[in-house]
């Protein structure tokens, strides 16, 4: 196998912000490269780049003058709206902006840079927003993670729309994910601005490492899957950094003010689904550098306590959950039973061929299914919930890109065959276009399908051969299986710093990432170690916020964002010494039905 010299350095000229004051030595021992400083006011703030709630709304995109060659402006704006809508509910009747949570225009300066965990060959990106009205008196930085594998506005609905109409600057980290997506076709990726250029550009975002076979080089490769540094056993490394840069941007955009250290300044690390996960990592770390950690729904992993690896859980529902899901009553839609139902009993079917269920009919087998998912720790609230992820093949997207990062394989190694590409009409790999490719940086979520990526199987032999081949490497032995179980194990939790204040919040309906299987065992064991951890567990809500736009997902469930800002509220609060953390509660919800949303419907704790 030959390696193609794809990788370049980011930049030859590095930049550290006040790396030369004595006074931020501790914190200055981390470099940042490609730093720049832009300026958002008027028609472009900081919280949606002038949108408002009326333009996140908004069904299209916002446009670009010349599609295939889109300014940094533009394309901030477009990753704006798309991260919004992503992550929350902003449907008319959903609450958002009345209840809970702010759209309000915010004023101030941006620092974006790329930096690089000790030992990773790829770095992540950091972004520090400064607002206008920040008190330089009262110095506070919320720090957070997208979530999921998106760009580096991947938690602007979650830590920007909390801090930022406070006064709070707010750090933000792609965590070694994001959308600097590289197409092999045409030798080009994103570089730090999120404009596209050739291989040899100074400040390219990601260029990989490839294995060059007999078809040669081809196809798009995206940083989560082909780093080649897992970047999940680093989160919290990751976000640390973004703390330390939010800093040394403080010092730069204030210099009167300066030093803001991690001593003169609180710091609230906040974040969902795998922010929540990075943001409980980084409460491991040593120093007392954190003054606190809300986590949402958050994608952890514990050994004990019936904790399962996301990997382990993903790959099994990929296989048993559309067949299981005929045994349940009353799904929500979309999916629409009637076009499904044949579909998931077609898959019983294979399953039973292979040995994996039992059964002789479409009842009896996917009985079967479902009762092996029971038996593993599967709730019937989980699985209700998890009809969505079924639906949009969320279980095998999520699972291709995550044994390629586990196992640190470069581009074209994949264990189960799988590349990405552009398809065409014919379903068969393509070039992508000029315009597909200037609007990746922008427009993706960090894990294809989608803005035109695929995933691509190369000459499946039937239907479940990928998804076997997935599951085969959490439960087999092969080489390959002991390599990415080796990267699963890198990303198991440990005990948060003794004395940090943490709240973890989840939706006890998530389909996604099941709090049985991720927070509350992670809870059980903190309490047990004698750690200070608060838990939120909250009925008739599940994991995706931005799909309550769906009216029969927004009539059974409830957003989670609003937990979110009330735990951030009460940290804030007991920090300043005017309140109580939040206790352990079991939250009892009312489903809002076909009517908006009420604040009675949320049942917020009391104070």
């Amino acid at each position: 196998m030959i390696h193609h010299p794809f990788r370049i350095a980011a930049s030859t000229a590095v930049l550290a912000l006040a790396a030369c004051a004595s006074h931020t030595a501790k914190e200055s021992t981390v470099m940042f490269k490609d730093v720049r400083v832009t300026e958002h006011r008027g028609n472009d703030d900081l919280l949606t780049a002038g949108l408002g709630i009326a333009g996140l709304r908004a069904m299209t995109p916002p446009a670009l003058a010349d599609a295939e060659h889109p300014t940094p402006t533009e394309l901030r704006r477009r990753a704006l709206w798309s991260n919004w809508r992503g992550i929350a509910d902003l449907a008319p009747g959903g609450g958002y902006g009345e209840l809970y949570g702010s759209t309000a225009a915010v004023p101030g300066r941006e620092f974006g840079a790329m930096a690089t965990v000790p030992g990773a060959g790829q770095p992540h990106r950091v972004l520090a927003q400064v607002p206008d009205a920040f008190d330089t008196g009262k110095r506070c930085v919320v720090v957070t993670a997208s979530s999921g594998s998106r760009g580096i506005y991947g938690a602007i609905a979650v830590a920007g729309a909390w801090g930022l109409p406070k006064g709070c600057a707010v750090a933000y980290t792609d965590k070694g994910a994001g959308t600097d997506y590289f197409d092999l076709d045409a030798g080009q990726g994103v570089t730090a601005d999120g404009t596209v250029a050739a291989a040899d550009a100074a400040t390219l975002a990601f260029a990989p490492d490839v294995a060059v076979g007999e078809a040669g080089v081809r196809g798009v490769a995206f940083k989560h899957a082909h780093s080649r540094d897992n970047p999940e056993a680093d989160w919290g490394r990751h976000v640390k950094q973004a703390a330390q840069f939010a800093l040394q941007s403080l010092d730069a955009a204030f210099p009167q003010a300066a030093p803001f250290t991690f001593d003169n300044t609180r710091v609230i690390a906040v974040g969902i689904s795998n922010g929540g996960g990075a943001v409980l990592r980084a409460a491991e770390l040593d120093g007392d550098w954190l003054d606190a950690v809300v986590a949402a729904e958050p994608n952890i992993y514990v050994e004990s306590e019936g904790g399962r690896a996301l990997y382990d859980y993903t790959t099994q529902a990929a296989l048993l959950m559309p067949c299981a899901l005929l045994h349940m009553q009353g799904l929500p839609q979309p999916p629409l039973s009637a076009q499904v139902a044949p579909l998931w009993a077609q898959r019983c079917v294979v399953l039973k061929e292979a040995g994996l269920i039992e059964g002789s009919d479409a009842a009896t087998q996917a009985k079967s299914a479902h009762d092996l998912m029971k038996a593993s720790g599967w709730s019937d609230e989980a699985l209700r919930a998890g009809a969505l992820s079924v639906g949009f093949d969320l279980w095998r997207a999520v699972a291709v890109p995550y044994a390629s990062a586990y196992g640190r394989y470069m581009f074209g190694e994949s264990p189960c065959g799988n590349r990405y590409a552009a398809l065409d009409t014919n379903l068969s790999p393509r070039v992508a276009t000029n315009a597909e490719r200037a609007a990746w940086w922008s427009d993706a979520s960090g894990i294809p399908p989608g803005a035109g990526v695929n995933i691509v199987e190369e000459h499946p032999t039937s239907p479940l051969q990928t998804l076997r081949c997935l599951r085969d490497l959490w439960q087999g032995g092969s080489a390959d299986a002991q390599r990415v179980r080796k990267g699963i194990a890198e990303t198991r939790a440990g005990l948060p710093r003794s004395g940090l204040p943490i709240v973890v919040i989840h939706g006890a309906d998530d389909g996604l990432i099941p709090m049985a299987f991720s927070s509350a065992p992670y809870v059980k064991q903190a309490k047990a170690g004698g750690r200070d951890v608060r838990y939120w567990q909250v009925r008739n809500a599940q994991h995706f916020d931005a799909f309550l736009g769906l009216p029969d997902y927004g009539a059974r469930y409830l957003p989670l964002l609003p937990y979110v800002y009330e735990a951030l509220d009460r940290v804030d609060a007991h920090l300043d010494g005017s309140g109580a953390l939040p206790v352990d509660a079991v939250i009892s919800t009312t489903p809002r039905g076909a009517g908006a949303l009420q604040a009675g419907n949320l049942a917020m704790p009391g104070r």
